[in-house]
């Protein structure tokens, strides 16, 4: 039966039937057809029904190698919509932040591990977005991501570093014919040990973030090599340390030269971050859609278990944090899309003040959906905790996101810096 990932059946047919992907679909729409404008709506109800169909076709079981979907997922161009991609003759419609959290929403109901992998295929396509300067090397690389045929990484994170992005020790030296060699390391790469192409950053000077250049690297080349490492919460999802020895890297794929990879980093980190809010907020969704389901048929004492005031109270208040939730990544997403409509580019103002709004959403979304998929799960009870479904799922890969695109004293540090920043300005 679709849907069911466990060896042993843990929940009666009944509720597993009506727990279908199908139904929790249709319980999300109810919930956000009267907020979104029609265009997005339909996009939502046309991805939801991809992967209806997608499920039923391949007799998915959610235990399957996730990147073996990706090409059918990317020819149906749901990989990404945060641009039209008109220079690779895509031009997607409807898209922008607001689509993109429509394909988020659905593909989460799909699979949650599938949307963190994906997602950074979409982290090694943004920087080539910014700067393909129409290369051929570089649109093919950026058309094969988006459409699914390769699968991409971002490599920023390193072994002795963590949290401090600017201070690499992985170094590149440039050679005379423009090209560079690259050495050092990167780890906690999602994708990593997987990625057919992956965009790097390294220094010319150790420790120096005034220093740092971007590049675009085919992981086919000599010199690159990634071993898998396990995280428990993401067991399908494939996250890499990366080792580079000598690895040399043509002109045609140095996105940015020493002086120009710490203004690249940060140019795309605000959408980053509020990409990371829409798959909180998706997951929250999803674990809602679980509980209440299960919430309106599971009978304890000859009565519903919504009906006792220590299931539906909670579960109540959930429902009405992630639509709060909503409602907010909403709200931004729309300003963000008006901007670039008008302008096509964020205005420096607007994108300095994105950088605290990005961090107090990431923040406050990665918390919350931690505690409303464990707090959904803990009312299923054994049901939410057995790999009947995929709460199993998502009650690991919620705790990854206080981690995954700054972690949560990241975020704090970042707010406490603004306020003395409009401190300041009195």
């Amino acid at each position: 039966m679709v849907n069911k990932k466990g060896a042993v059946q843990c929940i009666n047919e009944e509720i597993l039937e009506k727990m279908s992907l199908k139904n929790r679909y249709s319980f999300l729409n109810n919930n956000l057809m009267s907020i979104l404008k029609p265009e997005h709506f339909n996009f939502l109800k046309q991805a939801q029904r991809f992967f209806i169909k997608f499920e039923r076709k391949n007799n998915i079981t959610h235990n399957e190698d996730l990147y073996e979907w990706i090409p059918e997922i990317g020819k149906a161009g749901l990989i990404s919509r945060v641009n039209n991609f008109a220079e690779l003759d895509l031009n997607y419609e409807p898209y922008g932040m607001t689509a993109e959290f429509m394909r988020i929403i659905a593909t989460d109901f799909f699979d949650p591990q599938l949307v963190m992998g994906m997602g950074a295929s979409v982290l090694a396509a943004n920087p080539i977005i910014f700067h393909h300067e129409n290369i051929e090397e570089r649109l093919k690389a950026l058309k094969d991501l988006i459409t699914g045929e390769k699968i991409g990484c971002l490599c920023i994170t390193e072994p002795e570093r963590g949290s401090d992005a600017v201070h690499m020790l992985t170094t590149c030296e440039e050679n005379e014919d423009g090209s560079y060699t690259m050495n050092g390391e990167k780890i906690y790469q999602t994708n990593g040990s997987k990625a057919d192409l992956a965009v790097v950053y390294a220094v010319s000077e150790q420790n120096n973030g005034n220093t740092m250049a971007q590049f675009l690297v085919d992981t086919s080349w000599e010199g690159w090599s990634a071993e898998r490492i396990n995280i428990p919460w993401t067991p399908r999802v494939h996250v890499g340390k990366e080792t580079f020895t000598n690895l040399r890297i043509p002109p045609e794929y140095v996105l940015g030269k020493p002086g120009l990879g710490r203004e690249h980093l940060f140019e795309g980190l605000n959408l980053e971050r509020l990409g990371v809010v829409l798959v909180n907020a998706a997951e929250a969704w999803n674990a809602i859609s679980h509980a209440a389901i299960y919430a309106n048929m599971r009978k304890q004492f000859d009565k519903e278990i919504i009906k006792y005031q220590g299931v539906g109270f909670p579960l109540a208040e959930m429902w009405a944090k992630t639509m709060s939730l909503t409602l907010a990544a909403l709200h931004i997403c729309q300003i963000v899309d008006d901007k670039l409509e008008k302008s096509g580019i964020l205005p420096k103002s607007f994108n300095l003040a994105l950088v605290a709004i990005a961090s107090q959403l990431k923040s406050q979304s990665a918390k919350l959906s931690e505690r409303i998929c464990y707090g959904c799960a803990n009312l299923m009870a054994g049901a939410g905790l057995c790999d009947n479904t995929i709460m199993s799922d998502l009650l690991g890969i919620s705790r990854i996101h206080q981690v995954g695109g700054g972690t949560s004293q990241i975020q704090d540090y970042i707010m406490s810096y603004a306020l003395r920043q409009l401190f300041k300005m009195l």
